[in-house]
């Protein structure tokens, strides 16, 4: 890719130290995704196969069923739309027999602009698919497709690479759109001595990316690929009227960097509608709170509610697909025909008090409090205080659950009242703790009124969508072995089966170490706190006005370097506010303190004595919590 592309992947001017601190929040902040985005796509209902009258079909179906009034906007279109790029001027063709509106001139000339100033008339949106390398996926996954791009090797490449200032200007000058979705087939599937390239002629690119391998994928030449995009959105539309959707499917350790370009980023290969590919997505964003905060979200893929497992004769799965897609704060998109949509499943995507944990100003994502491959419980932290809670039954026999206070960070001793978002009923309060029946596949979903364990403060992970992991402390990136995994719904149960594949391991976890074993400090468990490798350092706002932080920090006791010795520190908008001595591996944890107080942003840094590149000890901010 050259110097050049390296030098731009490594984006704005950094201090040469990653762990000084800068007193400024380095996540993306840019675009019109401040809530996650809510909308329908194409894909998932026709492939490649769309037309006109469809999309504009669901389109009058979001505003005719009171969808759009509810948040779902965006209209978006993906991969099937083009014709051709024109080799005289580079400027890309719509398939205007599929689009007839686009027909605006001559042959060569078409736009999207009247399709686009449908649906703004409509008061939607419109978003666009592209892809970020030369080939888009059903070039090479789709070969039957009736609307594959025609013409040449040249006029066939109709990608971003090599256009990207010159596509996005088109997209969002002249044609309008509101929305970009950038895949990455082009980035991995094209090489030029792949029978793929020879059979079909394309112009070929080697790969940045080769799929499930982390060590043989050029991180920093895929980043480089969506910052320019992210660059060429800002130019085009800067007044920050955009989203920005990055689907690199997990790979590439897109869960690392994707918050600082994009304003989504696909943390899986594409989900089906299938009950065990549902689990598979879900669990490539449910470890991920730490890494996602307004204008940037973890994407498991779209909804399949409509289809499959998901229609409706399953409204069961239907309701816990629905619930864990708003409490994790993954984008809202449909993908099933809206035209065709049954009644009982457009309750479920229209149930308002669902989607408004979805779109809660906080920002913060859920955390699962309990977790197992047969049962869950996850709890996210509203704008109010309050809390939603859902309890998850991931598999085929019934379970009885016991939800406890210590669950949702409340106290023991008073009563917690709970209201059931589905059946719109009050349970009775509990106090300690309660238990619930699920039948298989089932969820309940609640939001829980009570006093917190801290009355005058919140633990960081309560507050995920505060906290902005800007170094890790992740120095060689590992494939994520805890994601659950099905028969791939692509190969059957040929080869192996499906390999872990994702990039976070050893990622920040909030309530967990770093490899998702209890946060602990020389034999003192710690039931919240941020587990993370050393050599890290957090950017988390004050945003309730907090007085006070305090920790109990320590090297954590699964660490995988027992000889490290760590150094925490605590700045306040760039200044130092507090600091350990080194601590040891097996020695007690060490309680910080600092005054914040007129602070906006805190940083937390976790410092080797020297440098560990093989084998970052584990670091533990044990309790740590915002006070007044």
């Amino acid at each position: 890719m050259g110097a050049a592309l390296l030098a731009l992947a490594a984006g704005p001017v950094q201090a040469k130290d990653p762990l000084a601190p800068t007193g400024r929040w380095s996540a993306n902040e840019r675009g019109a995704a401040r809530t996650p985005p809510m909308g329908w796509n194409s894909w998932n209902a026709f492939g490649t196969r769309i037309t006109e009258d469809k999309v504009l079909g669901a389109a009058q179906a979001l505003v005719d069923t009171g969808l759009a009034k509810l948040g779902y906007t965006y209209v978006n279109i993906d991969d099937g739309w083009w014709l051709k790029r024109r080799t005289a001027d580079g400027r890309l063709q719509v398939r205007t027999a599929i689009f007839p509106s686009a027909a605006t001139g001559g042959p060569e000339e078409t736009s999207f602009r009247p399709f686009t100033d449908r649906l703004h008339a409509m008061g939607l949106k419109a978003g666009i698919y592209t892809d970020a390398g030369r080939n888009a996926c059903s070039q090479a996954f789709d070969l039957k497709s009736p609307n594959l791009p025609v013409g040449t090797p040249e006029e066939r490449s109709v990608g971003l690479y090599g256009h990207v200032d010159q596509d996005i200007g088109l997209f969002f000058g002249d044609w309008g759109f509101d929305y970009v979705k950038v895949d990455a087939c082009g980035l991995a599937d094209y090489a030029g001595k792949s029978e793929l390239v020879a059979r079909q002629h394309y112009v070929p690119l080697d790969p940045l990316m080769e799929r499930g391998v982390l060590s043989r994928t050029d991180i920093a030449g895929m980043r480089g690929l969506y910052l320019q995009v992210a660059e060429a959105l800002q130019r085009h539309r800067p007044n920050g009227d955009y989203v920005f959707s990055i689907c690199a499917w997990g790979q590439a350790n897109v869960r690392a960097w994707g918050k600082d370009v994009g304003n989504l980023w696909r943390t899986s290969d594409d989900i089906t509608p299938s009950w065990t590919r549902m689990l598979h997505t879900y669990d490539s964003a449910a470890d991920r709170p730490l890494y996602a905060q307004p204008y940037a979200w973890n994407d498991p893929d779209m909804l399949e509610i409509g289809l499959g497992d998901f229609d409706e004769n399953h409204l069961t799965e239907a309701r816990s697909h629905f619930s864990l897609w708003a409490m994790i704060d993954a984008p809202l998109l449909i993908g099933a025909d809206l035209q065709k949509m049954p009644k009982p499943l457009l309750d479920i995507l229209s149930n308002a008090d669902v989607i408004a944990l979805n779109q809660d100003s906080g920002g913060h994502q859920a955390v699962r409090a309990f977790t197992s491959e047969d049962f869950e419980i996850l709890v996210k932290t509203l704008s109010t205080g309050d809390k939603a809670v859902l309890l998850f039954n991931r598999g085929l026999a019934p379970i009885r659950a016991i939800l406890t206070a210590d669950h949702l960070k409340m106290a023991r001793n008073a009563p917690i009242a709970l209201h059931d978002l589905w059946s719109k009923q009050d349970v009775p309060a509990f106090t300690g703790e309660t238990s619930i029946a699920l039948a298989p596949r089932e969820s309940r979903l609640f939001t829980a009124k009570g006093p917190r364990i801290l009355p005058a403060g919140m633990y960081l992970s309560e507050l995920p969508g505060a906290v902005n992991v800007a170094v890790d402390g992740v120095v060689r990136p590992e494939v994520d072995p805890l994601v659950h995994r099905m028969v791939n719904p692509w190969a059957g149960s040929r080869g192996p089966g499906e390999r872990p594949a994702y990039g976070g391991y050893g990622g920040a976890q909030a309530d967990a170490a770093p490899y998702g074993t209890s946060l602990q400090v020389a034999g003192r468990v710690f039931g919240a706190g941020i587990g993370i490798l050393a050599g890290s350092r957090m950017e988390v706002r004050n945003t309730g006005h907090w007085r006070s932080f305090a920790a109990l920090v320590g090297v954590d006791d699964n660490s995988r370097n027992a000889g490290a010795k760590l150094r925490f520190y605590v700045y306040g908008d760039g200044k130092l506010l507090a600091k350990t001595k080194p601590i040891a591996f097996g020695e007690p944890a060490v309680r910080v303190n600092a005054d914040i107080a007129n602070i906006r942003l805190v940083e937390l840094v976790a410092k080797p004595e020297k440098n560990e590149p093989l084998a970052p000890a584990s670091a533990a901010w044990g309790d740590a919590a915002f006070l007044n």
